[in-house]
């Protein structure tokens, strides 16, 4: 799944509704089998609670029977997470994504009655998101044990960075794991992961199908050199962050998607020139003209046996 960018209009007062359906589908096409929206890569919390609901619909109706749409409705106060996640319900959203709750930095046992309190709110499917760095609050090992046994809690996405944790929390728990950084991506296929929830997934989920179908296939080679391949798009998202990566990256291979809304500043011309040179390097087509992005079938990649057609993976 890759975490979606918000489109705006060019003066990033509005959603540009347009050309959010036609993001959806372009990345549908390209590979995904789902979509986050309304994360962190989405700029959430600079979109109100009625765009969040008017991007959900949007997406769904472009995508939703043809992918898993997952709604970021986590905040650090559990009543406007619960509204929001009875609102992305509302909207047509197959699963919500939930993160831990930022600045406040509640105990564990607050971690367990906020995710539960959530998870309760609707029927919805669960996604946990652990991302300590941004957080400040990490979930303990008893407390994802405890966060698991509940019905709609099923996947979490781990944005940590730590291999250990995840291998035991995989063994013990029983939970859906989903790398939730991209330069991790293969080792934890290497430890259970089911998958990715994914950046560099706007202008490689076709690459990214392909690493995973090879490791799932046996053929850990092609996965590694397919993963090594991919190393100038994780560079190009340290240069500027995920959601301006994005953005920038969507804009230069697809079409305009609007900037980012402050406090996330445009990128420099310095900026654009260095992640163009990074897609160049990684075989992405673009264009500094922001013309349409070449089909699927004219990405140069690696060519082994992964390449072939194959089923969509499942998703939990």
């Amino acid at each position: 799944m890759t975490a979606m960018v918000t489109p705006f209009t060019p003066d990033g007062r509005a959603l540009d509704l347009e050309c959010a359906a036609g993001l959806a589908t372009s990345l549908i096409d390209l590979g995904n089998d789902g979509l986050v929206v309304n994360g962190t890569t989405g700029e959430a919390p600079t979109t109100s609670d009625a765009e969040k609901a008017a991007l959900i619909r949007t997406v769904v109706a472009a995508v939703g029977h043809r992918a898993t749409v997952v709604a970021g409705v986590g905040t650090y106060d559990t009543e406007h997470s619960k509204r929001l996640a009875r609102q992305a319900a509302a909207a047509g959203a197959h699963g919500i994504l939930v993160v831990t709750p930022y600045y406040s930095r509640p105990p564990q046992y607050g971690l367990i009655a906020h995710f539960t309190a959530v998870a309760d709110a609707t029927e919805l499917p669960v996604m946990l998101y652990d991302i300590p760095p941004r957080t400040a609050v990490a979930f303990e090992a008893d407390t994802l044990c405890t966060l698991a046994a509940h019905p709609r809690i099923i996947a979490i996405k781990d944005a940590r960075n730590d291999l250990h944790f995840c291998a035991e929390m995989i063994s013990r728990t029983g939970l859906h794991y989903y790398s939730g950084d991209d330069p991790l991506n293969l080792p934890f296929l290497a430890l259970g992961a089911v998958g990715f929830v994914s950046v560099i997934g706007h202008v490689a989920a076709d690459r990214l199908r392909m690493m995973h179908d090879a490791f799932t296939d046996g053929d850990i080679e092609a996965a590694r050199a397919l993963h090594v391949a991919l190393f100038p798009l994780h560079r190009a998202m340290r240069r500027v962050g995920g959601a301006v990566f994005g953005k920038l990256a969507v804009g230069l291979s697809w079409r305009d998607v609007g900037t980012t809304r402050l406090p996330l500043p445009p990128p420099t011309g310095d900026q654009v020139a260095a992640v163009a040179a990074d897609l160049a390097e990684a075989g992405v087509p673009f264009s500094t003209a922001q013309f349409p992005r070449r089909p699927v079938a004219e990405r140069r990649v690696p060519t082994n046996k992964a390449s072939q057609t194959k089923q969509p993976v499942p998703i939990p």
